[in-house]
């Protein structure tokens, strides 16, 4: 049997809608300037996210 699901992405920063259903956050490091408290997640995974490593190399240029 298959279920089919639907997933969407958007930026933390995004204000949620009653359509949004589970807000799970992927990422090591905490948003700047938002308060956990006051964001409606349901879950953090920071262990799925990329690694410090690879996302300080996102968008370098080793030209430069």
């Amino acid at each position: 049997m298959f279920i089919a699901m639907r997933i969407s992405a958007k930026r933390i920063y995004d204000e949620p809608s009653l359509g949004d259903g589970i807000r799970i956050l992927v990422g090591r490091l905490w948003t700047r300037g938002l308060k956990k408290e006051t964001m409606r997640l349901d879950d953090w995974l920071k262990d799925v996210a990329p690694s410090d490593t690879l996302r300080r190399s996102f968008g370098h240029d080793p030209a430069v």
